[in-house]
Order: structure tokens, then sequence, then C-alpha cells
């Protein structure tokens, strides 16, 4: 998928160049379609993450006093930058991740937009106006950086993520330090690497190496001012936890279990369409997948063959086979166990496989695209976010009953909602507990909206004119105008 010279250079990037860190040790990176190692990256340490904050804490004054004009030519640059190697950093991703390339390469697309995005909301930023609401006083409100963010980013989207949490932490004039996952750090790297010579050193720092060392220091260093995380609903405990220490503000964005609602009325064969990428896209590691299906019994049989029939169409294979692969390998040997542990679970509740089932046992981290139905209310399968291709089919008679049962999960980060009827479309939406509703779609994202969650998915918003809000505070100034 890369040659060996596309790979980044080894080490942490601290203060504009790569440093190999104080550890001695190394991690391998592996490549999931046949569990080979192909790169090492370093295995940092505490003092690793102490170097990095103090590189970040010395560039803040000058790149937060930059006007937003400045900053904002410099993020146009790096989208340059990323489009320029968008194909080497798609196939990057792939080999690391196991994604397959139509995946990837939209992941760049779409992170070359959020940078272009932020580099133009830093410019129109707006706020409550100046003005006299005391008698003699005039009252001005001033936005600010935060300071220094601390920021782990996941498996997932590796690439994506850490330029949705870059682009308007370094918009809003903040410096950073990004921790990105130990399995799959190479993107993040890279991108460090094509931008070296565009950002200020210090501005943009990366440490790799294990959570519960430099995910950890993030959250409880004394200098880093907000530690911002797209992670599991334990990491962002484990997180919040420690950042409440030193009452540092906290940005989450977790877990997700997406109820997808089907009504009788609905488009059955436009919404089992949407589902074959909805459900499945990233071999279905995404926090927003239709991943739960509540489909009225009228119309349950026949919305299930129209579904069985699309995700049978998938190819799933090695990314390196070609552009028609649209399933790859599950991310890791652990997470592949995780995911076949929960449809044998399902097995033993009595759910049945319309489709797959069952982990494929050849070389490599592979999950075919698994329909299963005959789910009963509360089984394993409808609670636990599996996070591989699965997705489950239940039964509703009324309403209500598919409202009540969709905000029975403890997530709540995005459903969608499908049918014809006016009314429906206008009220069930106000009746779901997610951050995100879409209505006869799912899992379609812009730059100007924003991705947030609910309930155990966390807090905090990504994407949008509100994320520059998140990372950023508000100053209030008052002039005695008779003094």
């Amino acid at each position: 998928m890369t040659d060996p010279g596309e790979l980044p250079p080894f080490g942490h990037f601290i203060d504009g160049t790569f440093h190999p860190g104080g550890s001695g040790r190394v991690m391998d990176v592996i490549n999931p379609s046949d569990g080979e190692p192909f790169a090492r990256v370093v295995e940092g340490t505490a003092e690793d993450v102490d170097l990095a904050v103090t590189a970040a804490t010395a560039a803040k004054p000058s790149w937060s006093a930059r006007s937003p004009k400045e900053r904002s030519e410099i993020l146009h640059r790096i989208a340059d930058r990323i489009e320029e190697h968008a194909e080497q950093l798609a196939r990057l991703e792939s080999a690391n991740t196991g994604k397959p390339l139509l995946v990837s390469r939209d992941d760049v697309e779409q992170a070359v937009d959020t940078v272009r995005f932020m580099a133009g909301a830093a410019r129109a930023l707006t706020q409550a106006p100046a003005g006299e609401y005391v008698d003699q006083h005039l009252s001005v409100m001033v936005r600010e950086p935060l300071g220094v963010i601390g920021v782990i980013t996941p498996w997932n989207y590796p690439l994506l993520m850490a330029v949705w949490k870059i682009a308007p932490i370094l918009a809003a004039g903040n410096t950073c330090v990004l921790k990105p996952s130990e399995q799959t750090p190479l993107t993040t790297l890279k991108l460090a690497e094509l931008c070296a010579d565009l950002l200020p050193d210090g501005v943009l720092n990366i440490v790799t190496g294990d959570g519960p060392v430099v995910g950890q220091r993030l959250a409880d260093h004394l200098r880093v001012d907000m530690v911002a995380l797209t992670g599991s609903v334990g990491a962002g405990r484990a997180v919040a936890r420690t950042a409440a220490t030193s009452l540092k503000r906290v940005h989450l964005e977790l877990g997700g279990k997406a109820p997808v609602l089907v009504f009788p009325d609905a488009d059955l064969a436009a919404a089992a369409a949407t589902l074959r990428t909805a459900g499945f896209w990233n071999s279905g590691q995404e926090c927003g997948a239709a991943c739960r299906v509540l489909v009225h019994e009228s119309v349950a049989a026949e919305f299930t063959e129209h579904l069985v029939r699309e995700a049978g169409t998938l190819v799933m294979g090695d990314p390196a086979a070609g552009d028609d692969v649209e399933i790859g390998p599950l991310v890791s040997q652990a997470h592949f166990e995780r995911v076949s542990r929960y449809l044998d679970n399902a097995r033993a509740e009595g759910v049945s496989a319309a489709l797959g089932g069952a982990p494929d046992d050849g070389r490599g981290y592979f999950v075919p695209p698994t329909v299963l139905i005959d789910v009963p209310a509360g089984a394993e399968c409808t609670r636990e976010e599996i996070f591989g291709p699965v997705v489950t089919v239940e039964t509703f008679s009324e309403e209500q009953e598919a409202v009540r049962r969709a905000n029975e999960t403890p997530y709540g980060l995005s459903a969608s909602v499908w049918t014809d009827d006016a009314r429906r479309g206008l009220a069930v939406p106000g009746r779901l507990d997610f951050g995100t509703v879409w209505v006869n779609s799912h899992l379609v994202l812009a730059s100007e909206v924003p991705w947030a969650g609910f309930k155990a998915s966390g807090y905090g918003r990504d994407l949008s004119v509100y994320a520059l809000d998140d990372y950023s505070r508000t100053k209030h100034v008052m002039h005695h105008r008779g003094r």
C-alpha cells in the first residue's frame, strides 16, 4: 500500500522537529490485513509530554497574537499541502488501519474541507456587541484562546480526527500537543512532517505512546489548559477524572449506538440502500454507524430482504487488492476478538444471522458484513457498541414504543428517522435524545454543522463554528466612561 520511503520520520514531533524520545523503546505498527508489523514508532514517556508542553507553552504568546487573517492563511496552506499529498496520505492510512481506499480518500477529502472551513470561520467569529449596559460603563466582550490544548485521537479515523481537533484549535489561536492512537499513528506523524515548514515551531506537537502514560500526562499536566478526546466511554471517564484534579476543561466525543427508526410508510428500498453505506462504512468502525434498526413489524420482513440484498453486494478484502474493496479488516487482533465475542454472544441469545454472522477464518482481521435478525428487545447486541460491520434488526408496533426503545441506549450521538409522513418527520426527531438526527438519511456530515453527542456520548462540539467556541474563552472588559 505504501513505499517505506513514504513513512513519516521516526520519533515524536516536538518544537518543529522529530525527536527520538527518552524511553529508548519502540512500538510496532501492524498491518491489519495480514497481522504483520510494517513500521515502528517511539513509545513515549511523561517526560516527552513535558517537553512538548513546554514547546507549546513557549509558542503560545506569539501564535495567539497573530491576527485571524494570518492564522487563516497558514491553515489554507496546510489544506493545500494535504491536498497535494492526498493519495500518499490515503494509501498510508489504508496500510495502517485496513480502510478501503475509498474510505481513506474520503477521509483526506474531508480533512481538507475541515481545514479550509476553519480557516474561513476564524475570520468571521461573532459575539455580543459592545455597549453601555450599565450607565457610564462601556462593556466589551473579547474572545481569547484557551492556551495549550492536549488532544487524544482514536484509531478509527486517525487523520480525520486529528484534523477535526487541530484545525479549530489552531484557528482559535491555541497551541496543541496531540497523542494519536498507538495503533494508528502514522498519518498524524506524516501530517506533522508535511506541515513542519508552514507552522511556527511548537504550535503543533505530536507525542506517540500508550494512553495510560502519554494520555494520562496530558490530562494531569498543569500547563495544559484543556484536554480534548475522541474515543471510548471508558477513556472519556478516565480523562475527565484526571482533568478534574486541575479543573481544566474537557472536550469529549465518545461512543455511539445509532438507532434507525423505520416506519411503515418509509421508502424501504431507499433506507436499505443508505444503510449499505451508513451501516458498514469503515467496516462499521464508526461511532455514528447505522447499526441498530428498529423497523415497524408490518414491514420488517420486506425491509430485511432489502437490507440483506444490499449488504450482500459489499466487497470485502485487503485494501491493497484495489479500488473495488468496500470492507477491509478490523483494526487489530484485540478488536477482531472483541467483535467476534459479540457475535458468539448473539448466537447464544438466540439471535439469527440473515447475512454473515461469523468472523473470517483466513489471514488478517476480517469480519464479513453481518445482519442480525430475530433480535429480542434488550439483547446485548442492541445495547453495546459492537463497532464492527454488524447491523441488528428489531421490530416495534407503535411510534411511542420506537421512540422509547431508541432512547433506552446510554449513548446519545446520532439517530435517524425514516418516514414519508411530514408530521412524524418533524415531531419524532424532537423526542429523540441524540445530538444529530437525520430524517430519511444517515451519516451525512458537513463542516458547517456541529457533531456532538448527549449522555454517554460525551460533550463538546466538533466541526462548525461551535468548535471554535469550545476552544475559546470569553472575557468581559468594562470601561468607566466618566474617568
